[in-house]
């Protein structure tokens, strides 16, 4: 008996929904198909479609993809307004010049335009919205690590020490195998391929006037990091060149157009 009002207060409520959807159900009929409201999705679909057109028609490496741009501004806050202002290179010509003065004759034509541009592009450069070669340089790095230290391994040194006499007449044992076992506890590929070495030919070849990044203080890029910018290039366009045409040829490239240059 107790769950009688509760199942009348149900039921009532039913009813009453009942009535309510049918007088809804007649209005509609009356007044006949509704009227669409107004909306401007339409028109930002069109202008969508045609910013998509656009896009299709340049290079990927020449614009930000329209659904990686954020609202139009930013949450930090900039102390120094003109440290904003940074330009890169966007001139194919220039970049070009750039890859033929690294690898030589036509070495512009060694990688596609797509993977030039990223090749040369640090993650600081539009937020890495369009791509950036942290993983090309990664793969780069260890490419001339080997080859340095191939170089250590294969080239004979200069002057030996005199051997230790024993105090018993032994003498150690010799054999070619065993030949290059010390060299690389006397030199190690750091001390022919160090940074600065290669941010010396990076700038000599032109690299730092193409590549693509956002200084922290454009009035001090030494302290912003050039050097590191300008290794991570030169190590992902070797890393491109290992992708593109294989580890041969990246051997070669290594060899000739940057140890020997360092004066290895």
């Amino acid at each position: 008996m107790a769950l009688n009002p509760s199942r009348s207060a149900f039921s009532a409520t039913c009813k009453a929904l009942q009535r309510c959807s049918g007088s809804a159900q007649s209005v509609a009929q009356r007044l006949g198909q509704p009227v669409r409201q107004l909306s401007s999705s339409a028109t930002r679909n069109s202008e969508a479609f045609e910013t998509a057109t656009e896009q299709q028609d340049r290079p990927r490496w020449s614009y930000t993809p329209e659904r990686m741009k954020g609202p139009g501004f930013s949450i930090n806050v900039v102390r120094d307004p003109s440290r904003t202002i940074w330009h890169n290179n966007d001139d194919p010509v220039k970049l070009d010049a750039m890859y033929n003065r690294l690898l030589g004759t036509k070495g512009d034509r060694m990688l596609p335009d797509e993977i030039k541009w990223l090749a040369i592009t640090h993650k600081s450069f539009d937020q890495g919205r369009r791509g950036f070669n942290t993983r090309l340089a990664y793969f780069g790095r260890l490419i001339v690590s080997l080859e340095t230290t191939r170089h250590i391994m294969v080239t004979p040194t200069s002057t030996r020490d005199s051997p230790i006499q024993d105090q018993f007449g032994r003498e150690p044992f010799q054999n070619s195998a065993l030949a290059n076992i010390d060299k690389l506890s006397t030199r190690q590929p750091q001390d022919i391929a160090s940074k600065e070495k290669l941010a010396k030919l990076a700038m000599d070849v032109g690299l730092p006037e193409v590549t693509r990044w956002k200084p922290k203080m454009p009035e001090n890029l030494e302290a912003s990091g050039l050097t590191v910018v300008l290794n991570t290039s030169l190590f992902a366009i070797i890393g491109a060149i290992s992708l593109q045409h294989g580890a041969e040829v990246a051997q070669q490239v290594v060899q000739e157009k940057i140890l020997r240059r360092l004066g290895a």
